[in-house]
């Protein structure tokens, strides 16, 4: 017997390439911004226009400080001397003897005036040592706690000498950047959610998932992502237009994966599932009137960032896109559609195509496919379509998929989906069926400052789970 095909290796590249998709964390979170790296791309950070050639060829993680010329990488810190409240011997908190108690707020702390600032600037004196400067004239720093001093320098470096973090974008730095100012556009899911969901329906290699995704190709890019080059995707649609996956282009899939991304109506799977039966109920009632949510709108010219700082008024008086819960957003990723076809591929740090910038995802599948899915079945199903309705959607989509296989089905709201679960019950279509609530907690861990975050998000929507089960023929009496 011959031995099992060995799984191609699927490409993750550790650093930055000309043409690639990033995130720059700026200010540890105060701004996150995607781009693309094409030989024209800048960033502005403060008043400064910063060039984003000096990003290429750098891993991923590395940190960039605002320099005179532009985007400079840092070079290692050393350990911070201001840790001496801790024994180092036990490790136990040693007594801070110092407390703010006597500390008066009247601006008149500071012998260093906005001038002398501005005079500092104009020699060309890096934001590090404005930093230093404004503590040596501080006549209160020393008589701070250690910590107070450190959210003092932390206040001052994030004005005067930002950094930059480089992110590679995956599906939780997406999701999490998309869930922090826009949730609306991926349907409130949050990153836990989202894992959860590919959990339940049990993703892996060489699986055929069939994807329902209404939230901008979240989801789909996040399938694609752990299948890692194995198995397909098929991200199915209601009506004639297809429902937009742009956010896919940021994932930066190689050009295998990106390739085993389908698109296919409803319509024409539940025509090869029903053989020339009666239409499915679905299929009657999108055909007069189709809701089309653009939970994304189409990206291009990615050479300007998508940012999502609240500060950026620009980006708000953008083109507004309509979502599935009638709220116009600024266009978050107008960055990735525009010239697909003049544009060659992108090479990775060892000459490998990562993700050819002509090659789409979401073609329409091959006959054999088609026909393949027909006798098969999908291995999985994950629903992600906010703005429709789910028990209808749902029992089109059960028959789709091969005996035993799991889904999950999610909504930002318990109703529909305790509808779906009993109309499941009923007609015997599935098992271990059961809706949760996602529950995350985030913890700030410090020392001798481990606590809950003061401002978490306490919603992450619901999941409805189950297995597909061959159901019971009514006339047979079972």
């Amino acid at each position: 017997m011959a031995p099992p095909p060995t799984p191609p290796t699927p490409v993750i590249p550790r650093e930055a390439w000309e043409g690639c998709s990033v995130l720059l964390d700026i200010n540890d979170g105060d701004r996150l911004a995607f781009f693309r790296l094409t030989p024209g791309a800048t960033v502005n950070i403060g008043d400064k226009s910063c060039s984003l050639q000096p990003l290429v060829g750098r891993p991923f993680g590395s940190l960039f400080r605002v320099g005179p010329s532009g985007l400079v990488p840092c070079a290692a810190e050393a350990p911070s001397q201001g840790k001496d409240v801790y024994d180092g011997a036990n490790g136990q908190a040693q007594v801070e003897t110092r407390d703010n108690r006597s500390l008066v707020d009247n601006n008149t702390a500071q012998t260093l005036s906005s001038e002398d600032i501005e005079a500092m600037k104009r020699e060309g004196a890096s934001g590090d040592a404005i930093v230093e400067a404004l503590i040596t004239n501080s006549s209160t720093f020393g008589n701070k706690t250690v910590f107070s001093q450190e959210k003092y320098k932390l206040k001052k470096q994030k004005k005067y000498a930002p950094k930059v973090l480089l992110r590679r974008p995956s599906t939780r730095s997406i999701c999490e950047t998309y869930f922090k100012k826009y949730p609306a556009r991926i349907g409130f899911m949050r990153v836990d959610t989202l894992s959860l969901m590919l959990s339940m329906a049990n993703v892996g290699a060489y699986s055929d998932v069939l994807v329902v995704d209404m939230v901008g190709g979240l989801v789909a890019g996040a399938v694609a992502e752990r299948l890692g080059g194995t198995g397909y995707v098929c991200s199915t649609y209601l009506g004639s237009a297809s429902s937009s996956i742009d956010i896919i282009r940021m994932y930066n899939l190689s050009g295998d994966m990106t390739s085993r991304i389908f698109q296919a109506r409803l319509n024409d799977l539940c025509s090869l599932q029903n053989s020339g039966d009666a239409p499915s109920a679905i299929s009657d009632s999108i055909q007069g009137e189709v809701v089309e949510p653009g939970a994304v709108p189409d990206e291009s010219t990615l050479a300007q960032p998508v940012d999502t700082a609240l500060s950026d008024e620009n980006a708000r008086s953008t083109a507004a896109q309509p979502i599935d819960i009638e709220v116009a957003e600024p266009a978050m990723d107008e960055h990735l559609n525009r010239g697909d076809n003049s544009l060659s591929d992108c090479k990775g740090s060892n000459g490998t195509s990562i993700a050819p910038k002509s090659l789409r995802a979401g073609k329409a599948p091959s006959p054999e496919r088609m026909k393949y899915w027909k006798e098969h079945g999908f291995s999985s199903l994950i629903v992600a379509a906010p703005g429709h309705e789910v028990e209808s959607l749902v029992a089109d989509l059960l028959p789709l998929l091969s005996y035993s296989a799991p889904f999950a089905i999610y909504h930002q709201h318990l109703q529909p989906l305790a509808t779906c679960m009993h109309s499941l019950q009923v007609s015997k279509m599935a098992i271990g069926l059961q809706i949760i609530e996602p529950w995350l907690r985030e913890y700030q861990v410090l020392p001798s400052r481990t606590h809950p975050h003061m401002q978490m998000n306490a919603f992450g929507g619901y999941i409805l789970s189950g297995i597909r089960i061959h159901s019971p023929d009514p006339c047979n009496g079972d």
